[in-house]
C-alpha cells in the first residue's frame, strides 16, 4: 500500500512533503501529515521504493510461523486536493508492485519461494471538517494551521496476485475498508497528530481454494510528531499499535489477535521548486504475532495546480 503525506509552505513558495510506502500488511500505516491543510486545486505524483525484511505477509494473523522474506516494493500513486462543502477533501489512488522471496520450516523442512506481482490497489478520500478551509493558492499563503479535525474512508481494492491455493500471496483477494478520524495540531514549528481507525474486512471465500477466511476487525492507532525547520527541511518521529484482526477459517479459529507496536522516523527534504524527497524508516517494537519486520523507503514527490 502507498500513502500520501502533504505539506510544507513558505513566503515564496509551497512543497507538498509526500511519503508512499508500499507494503503487504494492512492496519500497520505510519502516515504523517495525512490531516494537513494544503490548498485545493493541488495535483501530487508520486513514486516510492520500498525494501523489508523480516516476518512480513499479506495476512499476519495467519499461523505461519519463523517466516522471513525479502521484500522489494515499488509504488506510484496520485492525489488530488479539491472544495466540498467548503471543506478542503482530497482523493488519493496508489498502485503497489511487490516482488518477495522467503523461506519458511514446514515440519521440519526448509522451503523457498517467491512472488511478484501487482499488489491491492488503495483508494484514499478525506475531508477535513474542522480548522482547515479550502483555500487557493494565493490566500494559502497566509494560512497558519491550529487544530485540524478530519475523517477519511481508505478502500483496499483486491487487484494483487492471488493464487487460490497458496497460503502466501501478495494480494488478498478481498476487500477492506478503514474508516478513520485523525486531529493535528501545529506549536509552532511542532506539529502533533493522531489518527484512530479500524480495518474492516470482507471475506474471502477461496482460501486455500475451498475454504472460507474471515477476519475480524483491526484496530489501529498512529501518533506522530514532526519539527520543520526553517529550510523547509522537516524530521518526524512516528509510531504505531494494531489491536485485533484474528483470522477464522471454517469457522474455526486460527491464529491469534494481534498486539503489536511499530515505531519509525521521516526525514523529508525539498531540492527544487514543488520536488522533495522523503526518506522514512520503522521497525517492529513489540510484536506477539507476525509483522516483525524492518522497512526502509524512498519517496520523489512533484505536485503542480
Amino acid at each position: 500500500m502507498i500513502f500520501l503525506f502533504p505539506f510544507l509552505r513558505n513566503k515564496h513558495f509551497l512543497v507538498i512533503a509526500i511519503c508512499f510506502i508500499c507494503i503487504t500488511a494492512n492496519g500497520q500505516d505510519l502516515e504523517p501529515r495525512a490531516y494537513a491543510n494544503v490548498p485545493k486545486g493541488v495535483n501530487t505524483l508520486a513514486v516510492v521504493y520500498g525494501f523489508l525484511r523480516g516476518n512480513v505477509v499479506t495476512d499476519p494473523s495467519l499461523p505461519i510461523a519463523g517466516f522471513t522474506i525479502s521484500s522489494h516494493n515499488l509504488g506510484i500513486g496520485y492525489v488530488r486536493t479539491f472544495e466540498l462543502a467548503n471543506k478542503l477533501a482530497r482523493v488519493q489512488v496508489n498502485l503497489p508492485y511487490t516482488s518477495l522471496s522467503g523461506k519458511l520450516k514446514i515440519n521440519g523442512r526448509d522451503t523457498s519461494g517467491g512472488r511478484s506481482g501487482l499488489g491491492d490497489t488503495r483508494i484514499r478520500f478525506g475531508i477535513n471538517l474542522l480548522g482547515s478551509p479550502a483555500l487557493d493558492k494565493k490566500d494559502f499563503r497566509n494560512y497558519q494551521q491550529k487544530t485540524i479535525l478530519g475523517v477519511s474512508l481508505v478502500t483496499s481494492v483486491p487487484t494483487g496476485l492471488y493464487y487460490k491455493d497458496k497460503a502466501i500471496n501478495i494480494g488478498t483477494h478481498r476487500w477492506a475498508f478503514k474508516p478513520e478520524v485523525g486531529i493535528s495540531k501545529r506549536f509552532k514549528n511542532v506539529y502533533a497528530e493522531a489518527y484512530a481507525g479500524v480495518w474492516l474486512y470482507t471475506n474471502n471465500n477461496v482460501y486455500l481454494v475451498s475454504k472460507v477466511e474471515e477476519q475480524k476487525p483491526l484496530f489501529s492507532l498512529q501518533t506522530h510528531v514532526s519539527y520543520y525547520f526553517k529550510n523547509n527541511i522537516w524530521i518526524g518521529f512516528n509510531g504505531n499499535w494494531f489491536n485485533g484482526g484474528e483470522t477464522i477459517i471454517d469457522d474455526a479459529r486460527s491464529g491469534i489477535p494481534l498486539d503489536n507496536y511499530r515505531i519509525g522516523a521521516t526525514f523529508s527534504v525539498p531540492f527544487a521548486k514543488y520536488h522533495s524527497l522523503k526518506l522514512q524508516f520503522n521497525t517492529g517494537a513489540f510484536t506477539n504475532r507476525g509483522l516483525d519486520y524492518n522497512m526502509v523507503s524512498l519517496g520523489y514527490a512533484y505536485i503542480f495546480f
